[in-house]
């Protein structure tokens, strides 16, 4: 068993890790991750591969987690640029639309509002003339169509460039490797992993729980317990199939219980999601449910008619929020960060956070990690510094 020492040890190489990472080495520190499988394992590559604002948290009034996420989308448009992109969104309007068309009109109004009414932000209404050019749109019964632009990435791919970025900066990353356990001390933590079947030890100054799905596992490997959350694991399929988009992003509405699913272009078919499914087990098992296939494919039948074709895979992601009653749209999904110690954290765990908020969450860990271990050298500011290429 050999021994080390690190300022920051990460588990986890989800965006939110590969995140924290980043921010942490940027900010001086010195920084190992580990990764039990590979980069963006579980949710991270299973998403809808958006980086938006978050148009439907609106109704929910989660106001300020928009108003981040726009904030945070402008950022990856300067410094990732190869990596995210603006695509044109529709948002086709029916006789049976659970939303008026004046109600999608002021959301996307506030939406251009929260995004600082940059050109960006705007919106307008498709003339009917134009309804003829959107992918073969059922226009049976439609009533009119918004357009607005939000972002669309490879999510997977962002997470690789997030972690080579990371790297660049002197992380270092051992992956295959398993934290085994984590035990206090006075001034940090000592923790045992496996790295590909030799055991390892290392002195870690801060320890963050960026597991995602695993996040709670994580906590039981470490004494004493730190703080936790009670979590749900919600799951989310796609669908893709042959066929293909021409005129951007369909935000639509499901016909039997009028979800949100979007119906997107994707590597040059046709990718449908999301469902909400709650999720008890081992978050590597998760897979989609026939049920749940079903109901994206009818979906996209139901708007547009005879465009699919057959069925190339299915994926489902766990979305981690906070433990509650009804509904999953309605739970907040603002990232929850729980130190050990509020005043003097030596750890913190990571519940939930937005594909597009991880450098927004990296940047809050960061500075917690700050009030600890204070001030290093500074290498680079992770809002300015562009994502490198990655295959």
């Amino acid at each position: 068993m050999s021994s080390d020492e690190v300022d920051v040890l990460v588990v986890g190489a989800g965006i939110q890790g590969v995140g924290v990472a980043q921010a942490a080495a940027a900010a001086g520190h010195t920084v190992l991750m580990l990764e039990q499988a590979r980069v963006a394992f579980g949710t991270s590559s299973k998403s809808s591969k958006l980086i938006h604002g978050g148009l439907r948290y609106l109704e929910t009034f989660q106001l300020a987690l928009v108003r981040e996420s726009l904030r945070e989308r402008a950022t990856l448009l300067r410094i990732a640029p190869h990596l995210v992109r603006l695509v044109p969104f529709h948002i086709p309007i029916y006789a049976d639309t659970g939303r008026h068309r004046w109600q999608i009109r002021a959301g996307l109004a506030l939406y251009s509002v929260l995004g600082g009414l940059h050109s960006d932000t705007h919106f307008r209404a498709l003339p009917r003339a134009d309804w003829e050019a959107l992918d073969g749109l059922r226009t049976d019964g439609l009533r009119g169509v918004f357009r607005y632009f939000d972002g669309q990435t490879d999510d997977a791919r962002l997470a690789r460039s997030v972690l080579q970025s990371a790297r660049d900066l002197g992380a270092r990353v051992a992956m295959p490797a398993e934290m085994l356990a984590a035990k206090r001390l006075s001034d940090g933590w000592s923790v045992r992993y496996d790295d590909g079947g030799a055991e390892r030890e290392i002195h870690a100054r801060f320890l963050i729980n960026a597991a995602g799905p695993w996040a709670n596992g994580v906590r039981e490997r470490i004494h004493p317990r730190p703080p936790g959350r009670e979590i749900d694991l919600v799951g989310g399929t796609h669908v893709e199939v042959e066929g293909s988009l021409n005129a951007g992003i369909y935000y639509t509405e499901a016909p039997s219980d009028r979800r949100a699913v979007f119906v997107m272009p994707w590597k040059g078919h046709m990718l449908v999601g999301t469902t909400e499914r709650e999720f008890t087990g081992d978050p590597a098992a998760v897979q989609p449910s026939d049920a749940e296939v079903e109901y994206l494919e009818s979906t996209l039948d139901h708007y547009f008619p005879g465009k699919r074709g057959a069925r190339i895979t299915a994926w489902a992601g766990l979305r981690v929020l906070p433990k509650g009653e009804g509904k999953a749209f309605n739970r907040p999904r603002e990232v929850i960060l729980t130190p050990d110690d509020p005043a003097r954290p030596r750890l913190l765990t990571i519940y939930g956070g937005k594909l597009t908020g991880y450098r927004h969450t990296a940047e809050r860990v960061a500075r917690e990690i700050g009030k600890t271990l204070g001030h290093a050298i500074r290498k680079a500011h992770p809002a300015t510094l562009l994502l490198p290429e990655v295959d």
